[in-house]
């Protein structure tokens, strides 16, 4: 059985596959980011409380 080519992707179909490709990976690097600028205030203001 010989697979078919479809032929090249549509612009639409090209953006769609990138952002489901790295969209996750992203979405992550985000979530961590914020998340860490969080704990490092938390932390700031926990030292900030310890010091007065």
């Amino acid at each position: 059985m010989t697979p078919w080519h479809l032929g090249t992707l549509h612009p639409v179909e090209q953006v769609l596959t990138i952002v489901l490709a790295f969209g996750p990976f992203l979405l992550l690097g985000a979530v961590i980011v914020v998340q860490r600028r969080r704990d490092a205030r938390e932390d700031a203001e926990q030292s900030r409380e310890l010091d007065s």
